[in-house]
């Protein structure tokens, strides 16, 4: 015989059990018993093909089913698990044998275990001896951290099971004042459930699903005394490490060869009828969830059903045309491709003011190749939306530019309310007094003038504005500083935990791996700016703004770094 708790789930009513029936047993005269203290006795079972079928206890079996049908958290029952050779009867009577030896009221059971241990017995043989479980008498046991207030009143039956287990886990403060709670008419003391959230702030974390060693983990943990669960006090400290350890994972399975791992949202789901199973050799993809409670689940090998059907159509496995894969979502948006393009290029003009040799091999280049914008017509710089506009007018490189075309427009006699000195409206008169003014005016002027209109119709997010960019080592720091603007505009994960692993090192950015992009972006500030006890990172410039650019994923779509990446063999670079 094996003594052991068993869930209910893996349990039913032996068709060999004398009162086995169609209808549940009446319990009503069990019920309150069990409901305010549990299954004392143990049932009496024997293995099956679907877990445990219960030879003797069966009105015990279907109060804890009332139980559930209520709306109550059961725990798996205690159990005598019979063996092949074991008499039922004989077992049955010898259990009731020896539960019959001990005081009905539990905290004499306590009082009676507790000298029993201090006379050197142990666990072990004191559950043989009365024929229960060891978790019951630790159970017993654990009434000891309760104070002496608190035991008169479970002993009345003024304070339920549930409640009394998550009580003996309370600090002697927390009991104390739970204890008030509950004398004061006023007030209510939280129990069950209730109870659980109020002493552990609303977080249990068991420590049974860390996939991290615990000695990594250096806070409190709390441990049920009755010695089934523990918790995790630090609750920081466990999502940091535990999303150290689903990093970990991640590179792990990308080392593997996996093509894509996922890692999603804290409490995001991952809906298999969303998917479709494929193979790592097919561009199977593995997602990566991670539960509110810490629980940590890896599927590996799926598609989204339009990746999986735009795939079968691209192989020629789908009927449907000759349509090709569609290409891979770009790591930035629209919005964002158009905010790095305008602030790049007003930096690299506001650079050519001082080169004029450069600006003048940038118009013969125009002039020889043309470009789109060679009619002749100045760069617009169409932000597309208020919030861009407004950044870049707060650009230096955009303000220092404004002066000096001020400045041109003075030279050449031009009205100062233009807004632009490059005017493509085909008049030969107009053009021809730019040019009698042009032949009047000292060498560096005019050079001036030149550097000013290339940097008017030098194209925005084109391959030129990276070319002339590397070539004069235009250093964006001096130009931009991340604003409001920029964080608003960044949506992909992958590349703010990139961001974030730059500015506050990958221990920081695996630990926060998981967390919402806000969340993410709210550190890499905190960093910059040095706040919330962050280390001030200082002259941060990121990938995509640097010179020349680079991208964060191999996904693409960042405008500069491709046109780098085609044109950069045209150019020695140190």
């Amino acid at each position: 015989m094996e003594l052991r708790h068993i869930p209910l789930s893996e349990l039913s009513v032996s068709a060999l059990n004398m009162r086995h029936g169609r209808h549940a047993p009446d319990v009503s005269d069990i019920l309150p018993s069990i409901r305010a203290r549990g299954i004392l006795q143990p049932l009496l079972v024997r293995p099956n093909h679907d877990g445990f079928e219960v030879v003797a206890g069966r009105r015990r079996y279907f109060a804890a089913r009332a139980l559930v049908e209520e709306g109550a958290e059961v725990e798996p029952l205690p159990c005598a698990v019979m063996g092949p050779s074991d008499d039922a009867e004989a077992l049955e009577a010898s259990l009731i044998e020896n539960i019959a030896r001990l005081d009905p009221d539990e905290m004499a059971q306590h009082e009676t275990f507790a000298r029993l241990i201090k006379e050197g017995r142990s666990i072990e043989q004191i559950a043989a001896t009365f024929g229960i479980t060891e978790i019951m008498v630790r159970r017993r046991l654990a009434l000891g951290n309760l104070l002496p207030s608190l035991r008169s009143l479970y002993r009345k039956g003024e304070i339920d099971a549930e409640t009394v287990r998550h009580l003996t886990m309370a600090s002697k403060v927390q009991q104390k004042e739970w204890h008030r709670l509950h004398t004061d008419k006023e007030a209510h003391a939280p129990r069950g459930f209730q109870l659980k959230q109020w002493l552990f702030g609303g977080n249990t974390l068991s420590t049974k699903v860390a996939l991290f060693p615990l000695e990594d983990y250096t806070g409190q943990i709390v441990a049920d005394l009755f010695g089934e669960d523990a918790y995790f006090a630090d609750i920081d400290q466990f999502w940091t490490l535990q999303n150290r350890a689903v990093a970990a994972k991640r590179d792990d399975l990308l080392a593997a060869g996996w093509p894509v791992v996922e890692v999603l949202e804290t409490g995001q789901r991952f809906h298999e009828w969303d998917y479709e199973k494929t193979p790592k050799k097919k561009g199977g993809k593995v997602f990566v969830t991670i539960s509110q409670r810490g629980e940590v689940e890896v599927f590996e090998g799926w598609l989204s059903r339009k990746e999986a059907k735009r795939r079968g159509r691209a192989n020629g496995t789908e009927t449907g045309g000759n349509e090709g894969e569609k290409p891979a979502r770009p790591e930035v948006t629209k919005a964002l491709q158009t905010y790095l393009d305008l602030h790049r290029h007003a930096a690299v003009r506001a650079v050519l003011l001082d080169h004029p040799g450069v600006a003048l091999r940038l118009l013969l280049a125009h002039a020889i190749a043309g470009s789109r914008l060679w009619q002749v017509h100045p760069e617009p710089q169409d932000a597309g939306s208020e919030a861009i506009a407004a950044s870049l007018a707060s650009s230096s490189a955009q303000a220092a530019f404004a002066a000096r075309r001020a400045e041109m427009l003075a030279v050449l006699g031009m009205p100062e309310d233009r807004t632009t000195v490059v005017h493509a409206n085909g008049d030969g008169f107009g053009a021809a007094d730019v040019f009698a003014r042009l032949l009047v005016l000292p060498e560096a002027e005019v050079t001036a003038v030149l550097a000013l209109v290339m940097g008017e119709t030098l194209e925005a997010g084109s391959a030129l504005v990276e070319a002339a960019g590397v070539h004069l080592t235009v250093d964006m720091r001096a130009h931009w500083q991340p604003d409001d603007t920029f964080f608003e505009l960044m949506r992909d994960k992958p590349v703010i935990n990139a961001m974030l692993a730059e500015v506050a090192g990958k221990m920081v950015a695996d630990g926060n791996l998981t967390e919402k992009t806000a969340t993410q972006k709210a550190i890499i500030r905190d960093c910059l700016i040095g706040a919330n006890g962050r280390a001030r990172v200082e002259n941060w410039l990121p990938g995509w703004m640097a010179f020349p650019a680079r991208a964060y994923t191999e996904r693409g779509g960042v405008r500069a770094a491709e046109h780098w990446a085609a044109i950069g063999g045209l150019f020695a670079t140190e």
